[in-house]
């Protein structure tokens, strides 16, 4: 079983996306560690892009906060060497295709594995192209995660089967923010999953509240949170770690 999965091992699983270096490489750290230290079972951390197509206007600027910022690739796997002396628990790379090839697929995913990560998401990476990344991630036992959207339809089971790690549901059409309503119909989406698959899904994009997280973590195996953490991070600044932890504790706890 691969490391992921044992996030889903102990009941419903909260996923925290944080972006890496937003406001500063050392506030997502001691984020991640708060994070844990408060009931998040996996970590997301965004690597910064310049045209993150699947982010919504939140973590769009908190991309080009970490890169004006000076944040790079390697300065990213440099945190994960750092945060990985602290954090037990599974890390996945978000990030998009061409950061993974301007750097090398294979230096990329090798260096993956040799920071600590445990599995990569590209949401600009149709089911179709993975191959190349695919047969990389599996030599370097890396999870590429797959994505499952509202559109996926008779696509669902053929991703289905060949995910590993767990499956990234996308809750709604659209990018990712922060949503007062989610009307897809996520039950019948998850059902084809679980006829397919024993691999967990979460799901992801437009989860904020406490009301949200109890609600989807009763559909699915786990819940993604990411815009409203990055709020968090905006507003408070280098003080935010504390009040990331007291937000993840307040959804962990909705969840359990």
């Amino acid at each position: 079983m691969s490391k992921i999965q044992n996030a889903f091992g102990g009941g419903k699983a909260f996923i925290a996306f944080v972006t890496c270096g937003d406001p500063d490489l050392e506030t997502t750290k001691q984020a991640v560690i708060e994070a844990e230290r408060n009931g998040a079972d996996l970590i997301e951390l965004g690597i910064p892009f310049s045209d993150p197509t699947a982010e919504g206007p939140v973590i769009q600027g908190a991309n080009l906060r970490a890169l004006n910022g000076g944040v790079t690739t390697d300065r990213v796997f440099e945190l994960v060497t750092e945060i990985r002396k602290t954090v037990k628990i599974p890390m996945v790379f978000m990030t998009y295709a061409n950061v993974v090839f301007s750097y090398g697929a294979e230096s990329f995913i090798g260096k993956c594995y040799e920071v600590g990560m445990d599995g990569l998401i590209l949401p600009d990476l149709p089911f179709e192209e993975k191959g190349e990344f695919d047969d990389l991630c599996k030599k370097y036992d890396i999870d590429l995660i797959s994505l499952i959207a509202p559109t996926s339809a008779n696509r669902i089971a053929m991703i289905a089967k060949e995910a590993t790690g767990f499956i990234y549901v996308v809750s709604s059409l659209g990018v990712t923010g922060t949503r007062s309503k989610i009307d897809t119909d996520l039950n019948s989406i998850v059902k084809v999953i679980r006829q397919n698959t024993s691999v967990p899904c979460a799901i992801g994009f437009g989860i904020s509240t406490p009301e949200q997280a109890e609600k989807f973590s009763k559909v699915a195996d786990g819940v993604i949170v990411g815009s409203a953490i990055i709020k968090i991070l905006e507003k408070y600044g280098t003080e935010a770690p504390k009040y990331v932890g007291e937000y993840v504790k307040s959804m962990k706890d909705a969840m359990n």
